[in-house]
């Protein structure tokens, strides 16, 4: 194996390189151009320019609003498009309420950024209102707003009205489907692991002369790396630098390093570091954040650290991933005192913990069975706003019961529930597998039973464990008819599991 700490020595000067990210404006120059004089357009535009914060923009519509007669839809339209720029949709659509109760006349533009402020707060059903709105107006949408709206249900998870919307914008040609449209839909096939489809589209893009740019091709790969399929990966890599002629960028080579750190490749994973280099591609916080979390992953904090520091020397500032990766590695090696200062640091630095960085720290508590503490950090979160998401619930579950404190158990469990977070696959198997080892194995197959004819209970995992469970403490009989409904199910019995006699 190379030498680790040449691994992280990344030489030479770096200058960050600049790549593509998609991003639609939906009106532009030409927008300003038909509907004002253009001689304005220059001092328009150093007015807007001079917005630097959510305030000013505030600030501006309300003195636009005390105007008479009104400025034209594009002036507030533009002001509207400042403001999602920031990233304030909230606010954004706020206006574009008040826009409408001052009788502005809008246009496709205008709709097109309140539809997508409706679809980044999740709200893409009010963005489908807005669509009905166009209609009614006579405004023909555009390919920006049907962007926005399979944004949207992409990012509800909602990937099979998005692929429903897909398909219709295409058979009845609703819009000419932009690099961005397709794109789009292939983000949200990959966030479901389906890569073949999503390398079907990318063809499909290719037939239909809707040339594919490199976030199409670094979404497809990130997927591809994500699930271990690396020649798969680097067959696109090839494929898009030498027969596409798309330079990779910072965040191509991240998403090969992580694919390859997490399979133990460090020599390829090195090389790779070394051609960013050549390229003159910095590695940015992702980058480095892969490093620590690959590092941290097989306990090697000391590496992890120096990467740390090599990135605190570039001007890059550990984030919270990074420094929740650190407390990881730390927890796994049952070094609870530095995995605390490290979270206790994070504040100093300004960072505020999250749901993740407590989660990683309760990790490392119920691990070492310090379920008291774990206890005390899971009440902090919550007193602080944070609402514990499943992870965090199967963690302190499985806390409990390993120190055979079932009935807490049970109450968190039912918690989970009254806070809306529903139990997955990992939480039921944590449940079982805790009754079972706390000799409450009858209770443990109330619960399987009970889930009913789910997938949960054609789970071979969970045969597994009330089986094995019920034949360790004598309930032969109960691990004889699970054995035979296991078969029964048309499940083949693994090397888990031991046939009762």
């Amino acid at each position: 194996m190379m030498n680790r700490i040449a691994f992280i020595k990344l030489r030479g000067n770096f200058t960050t390189k600049s790549f593509l990210l998609h991003s639609e404006t939906p009106f532009s120059s030409f927008h300003i151009g038909l509907h004002s004089d253009t001689r304005n357009v220059s001092s328009n535009r150093s007015l807007f320019d001079k917005i630097t914060n959510l305030n000013d923009a505030l600030n501006l519509f309300d003195e636009m609003s005390h105007r008479h007669p009104l400025p034209s839809v594009v002036k507030f339209t533009q002001l509207l498009n400042v403001v999602t720029k920031m990233k304030h949709f909230t606010y954004a659509l706020n206006l574009f309420k008040q826009m409408c109760s001052l009788g502005v006349p809008l246009d496709k533009y205008t709709l097109s950024i309140a539809i997508k402020c409706c679809c980044q707060l999740h709200r893409t059903k009010d963005g489908f209102a807005l669509l009905g709105c166009c209609f009614r107006r006579a405004i023909s949408p555009n390919v920006y707003i049907y962007n926005a709206l399979l944004d949207g249900l992409v990012l509800e998870d909602k990937i099979l009205e998005a692929e429903m919307l897909f398909k219709k914008l295409i058979k009845q040609k609703l819009c000419e489907p932009s690099v961005v449209t397709y794109s789009t839909m292939i983000k949200g096939l990959c966030k479901f692991g389906n890569n073949v489809t999503a390398l079907a589209l990318l063809r499909l893009m290719e037939q239909k002369n809707c040339k594919p740019d490199i976030v199409t091709y670094n979404t497809i790969i990130d997927s591809l790396c994500k699930d271990k399929m690396m020649d798969d990966a680097f067959k696109l890599f090839k494929e898009m630098v030498f027969e596409k002629g798309i330079l990779p960028n910072v965040i191509t080579y991240t998403s090969l390093i992580r694919g390859l750190c997490n399979l133990g490749r460090w020599d390829e994973a090195s090389k790779l570091l070394k051609e960013m280099e050549d390229e003159n591609i910095s590695p940015n916080v992702q980058t480095f954040t892969v490093l620590v979390d690959a590092f941290c992953k097989e306990g090697k904090v000391e590496e992890a650290e120096a990467v740390i520091n090599i990135m605190v020397e570039r001007g890059k500032a550990p984030d919270l991933v990074t420094y929740s990766s650190l407390i990881d590695g730390y927890c796994l090696r049952r070094e609870m005192f530095k995995a605390r200062e490290i979270f206790d640091s994070m504040t100093l630095r300004g960072l505020v913990p999250n749901v993740v960085t407590y989660s990683s720290l309760l990790n490392g508590y119920c691990k070492n069975l310090n379920i008291e503490k774990a206890e005390q950090m899971f009440r902090e979160m919550s007193g602080k706003g944070l609402k514990p998401d499943v992870v965090t619930y199967n963690t302190m579950i499985q806390g409990f019961f390993q120190v055979g404190r079932c009935v807490d158990a049970h109450k968190l469990f039912d918690e989970m529930y009254a806070q809306g977070q529903i139990p997955n696959e990992c939480t039921y198997r944590i449940v079982l597998e805790g009754l079972c080892k706390n000799r409450q194995v009858e209770e443990a197959l109330s619960l399987f039973h009970l889930v009913g004819d789910s997938k949960l209970n054609s789970d071979i995992a969970m045969y597994n464990i009330l089986i094995n469970g019920a034949g360790k403490y004598g309930k032969v009989d109960i691990a004889k008819n699970l054995f035979h409904d296991l078969i029964d199910k048309g499940l083949q019995p693994d090397v888990h599991i031991k046939s009762p006699t």
